[in-house]
């Protein structure tokens, strides 16, 4: 075997010689550098000059008898026998033949970037007779690294890295012979992210594993910051089917690793610059293609790494390996908080879990021997050195640190539920407090004590194929990426009023007056299409907003637009807000949102339903303004049928909307003159006159060939209920995602015993 291998001359298959790392980057460079994507080339030592490093050393027996009596339970003998073979190690001598090589492909590389080239030095593992194994992160990469002095020192690094105490104990963990494992090393040229930014990306959602999402991440200066969860990186989140960011969050970005005179050096990032985002639209979309060629390649989901040179503004790919925690699962287990508690934190949510224990707040890696197992780590942000005992934890929790970093990377890896980017928990938790740490959501929250919670396990077969089409309510664009897996024929009412509630916040006429009707529509958007994305190419029927009074009251800025009501369910809401000449500046800033979303994301799978609509004249009042925001042409436009107006005059609606949405509630309420929260009335929407008038509004509907859906959760509670719903031929029935899969299940056989008789 040759001792130096180019780019060029590497595949993927060369793992056993170069080690996983570096056959990617050889693959790349050799293969989809002709599509387009920009690699840095390089060249790597192979196994075979790591064997001719060790023999010439006469380095095997020592390292052998070292490591004779090790224990990698015991964290002081696994430190004391790590640090003596890395000493062994370093205090070697490359041999001069290798030394020649070496120096040989090194100028090789500087007579095509220039003489001041600045190398990276990285680290990869391999195992003879392991091609598959994978040892990310077990071993160091060293950075800007200059001239031939330098460059053996690193090489030389790089070998001892092979036996740091985090690699000796995966190792011996994962059953492999501590000598089956050799290292390769890998010499590339260094991308001036320094002088732009970096970071990383992967080709499906990390934290649910939605295929249809690159989830991009990056912050100013060298990547290593992003990888290791130092800073808070600006995250995007693009569509693949449209190639179209359809969500993207600003990261604090405070600091960014840059080159020093010699290696890195930290650096504060000035505050004007923290504000803007590291990327733009036409660069995202450059990374993603990026990422769909690169996934395509291999024929898996990969965790890539990128970089944008300073000076010829250029995006580079500089690592890709397999992601390793997501092959399409068929047993979901599903976490639920029931009990109330006190939120101490919360952070970026990674894994969907739920865990309580008592902390251990460790800020120094070298004190990780005071973590006791079952315990919750809570630590400023982790590295590689952690992971001995972050197998042992019940949660992590890190204040710094994005779904990226390494700290989510290796919980999500080790299905441990972690919250990263919880600002001030190393402070305000103490050792030995008992918590809940909560990843049921896309939002992590620390409880204060133990919680209750329940575990429900969901296996997701291959669900039946229904006439009837059974879809998502949804109102929560947290949890859309995470339902995906669910199989939903669509989402029959996707609410926007938690949107607006809990991440604008503002009154929509308050946000116009303090000029912030950008952000409300942008915010507005982002939910839509995070929502739209997790069905697609499956319809989703956006409600607008249907607030009442009251409810809009309680945003900021509301007390001043918003009259009190005495009965505010049956007052100014839905249609009749939409069209009034007070609230009209804020209902086009939902068409604006709606437009955005279908044509500027290229979400033509979103149309949208108006609530509470009273009147024929409120209905072609609203319709009006939809063709005025330039919306009318494909858009299919739903009316609610939850008043008995809507029913009584439904061959009237028929000529003006697209189809009916039964709200079960609203038109049992309306229906039998009770309110549908008094306790004290029996609310039941099985009553003869409320089925009546769906079994009506169906047999008109149709006749006038319009969709009936219903939205509720009578289908699923009440099993005659769904009978009668399909005996009368609805289109649709829309149901939380909770129960969705045994509703689809029911429905099924309902079905199919029709369709014996």
């Amino acid at each position: 075997m040759k001792p130096i291998l180019f780019f060029s001359e590497i595949r993927y298959k060369n793992v056993s010689k170069v080690g996983g790392k570096n056959a990617s980057l050889g693959e790349m460079y050799s293969q989809l550098n002709k599509k387009g994507i920009r690699v840095p080339d390089g060249f790597a030592l192979t196994s075979a000059a790591y064997d001719t490093f060790i023999k010439k050393n006469d380095l095997d027996s020592k390292i052998r008898n070292t490591l004779k009596d090790l224990d990698t339970k015991n964290l002081k003998n696994l430190r004391e026998r790590g640090k003596k073979v890395r000493n062994l190690i370093l205090r070697a001598k490359i041999p001069s033949e290798l030394k020649k090589e070496i120096n040989k492909s090194y100028n090789k590389l500087r007579k095509k970037y220039g003489s001041n080239l600045e190398v990276a030095i990285r680290s990869s593992a391999t195992a003879e007779d392991l091609p598959n194994a994978s040892f990310a992160g077990q071993q160091e990469t060293y950075l800007n690294v200059k001239g031939e002095k330098e460059l053996m020192e690193a090489i030389v690094k790089c070998y001892s890295s092979l036996f740091t105490d985090r690699a000796i104990s995966y190792r011996k963990e994962n059953g492999f012979d501590q000598f089956s494992v050799k290292l390769s090393v890998g010499v590339q040229k260094m991308v001036r992210s320094d002088k732009s930014c970096a970071g990383v990306m992967f080709s499906i959602e990390p934290n649910s594993g939605f295929e249809k999402i690159i989830a991009i991440e990056g912050s100013y200066g060298l990547g290593e910051f992003v990888v290791k969860g130092t800073v808070k990186p600006d995250s995007f989140y693009v569509f693949k089917p449209t190639l179209k960011t359809i969500k993207k969050e600003l990261g604090d970005k405070k600091i960014k690793l840059v080159f020093g005179k010699r290696g890195t050096k930290k650096e504060t990032v000035k505050k004007i610059e923290r504000k803007k985002y590291v990327l733009g639209e036409k660069e995202t979309e450059e990374l993603a293609k990026y990422a769909m060629l690169i996934e395509k390649h291999y024929g898996k989901a990969m965790d890539i790494e990128w970089a944008k040179d300073g000076k010829d503004k250029k995006l580079y790919i500089v690592q890709a390996r397999p992601e390793t925690v997501h092959s399409r699962k068929r047993v979901v287990e599903k976490y639920k908080l029931i009990e109330e508690g006190e939120k101490i934190a919360e952070g970026v949510a990674i894994g969907r879990k739920i865990s309580t224990g008592k902390v251990r707040v460790i800020e120094d890696v070298n004190k990780i021997e005071e973590f006791k197992k079952g315990e919750i780590l809570v630590t400023e942000q982790t590295n590689p050195d952690w992971e001995p005992i972050m197998k042992t934890a019940k949660g992590i929790i890190t204040e710094r640190g994005g779904s990226t970093s390494h700290a989510a990377i290796v919980s999500r890896e080790l299905g441990v539920p972690c919250i990263v980017g919880a600002e001030g928990v190393t402070k305000n938790l103490k050792d030995k407090q008992e918590i809940t740490l909560d990843c049921s959501s896309s939002i992590g929250k620390v409880w204060k004590g133990k919680l209750k919670f329940e575990t429900k396990k969901i296996n997701i077969k291959k669900m039946p194929k229904t006439k009837t089409k059974v879809m998502l309510i949804l109102g929560t664009p947290e949890q859309a990426f995470d339902l995906s897996h669910l199989q939903a024929d669509g989402v029959g009412l996707a609410r926007i009023e938690h949107i607006i509630n809990s991440v604008i916040q503002y009154h929509p006429l308050h946000a116009i007056e303090k000029k912030k009707q950008d952000f409300y529509v942008e915010k507005l958007t982002e939910g839509i299409a995070s929502i739209a994305s997790s069905v697609y190419p499956n319809q989703i029927i956006v409600r607008f907003s249907d607030f009442k009074t009251n409810e809009f009251r309680n945003l900021i800025g509301g007390e001043k637009y918003e009259p009190k009501e005495n009965n505010p369910m049956l007052g100014w809401r839905g249609a009749a807000r939409y069209i009034s000449k007070e609230f009209k500046p804020a209902f086009k800033l939902e068409l604006k949102a709606i437009r955005k979303v279908r044509e500027e994301m290229g979400l033509k799978n979103v149309d949208v339903m108006i609530p509470f609509c009273r009147t024929i004249e409120e209905g072609k009042e609203v319709l009006k303004l939809i063709k005025e925001a330039g919306l009318r042409m494909n858009l299919k436009v739903y009316v609610m049928a939850e008043i008995p107006s809507n029913i009584l005059l439904s061959d009237e609606f028929a000529k003006y909307f697209d189809g009916f949405s039964v709200g079960s509630n609203d038109l049992t309420q309306l229906t039998l003159g009770m309110g549908r929260d008094n306790q004290m009335l029996k609310f039941d929407e099985r009553n003869e006159a409320v089925k009546k008038f769906i079994g009506e509004l169906i047999k008109t509907a149709h006749k006038k060939k319009k969709t009936v859906g219903i939205c509720g959760q009578a289908p699923s509670k009440y099993p005659d209920y769904a009978k009668f719903l399909i005996k009368n031929k609805i289109d649709s029935i829309s149901v939380n995602p909770d129960i969705l899969l045994e509703t689809k299940l029911k429905v099924g056989k309902i079905e199919k015993r029709n369709n014996r008789q």
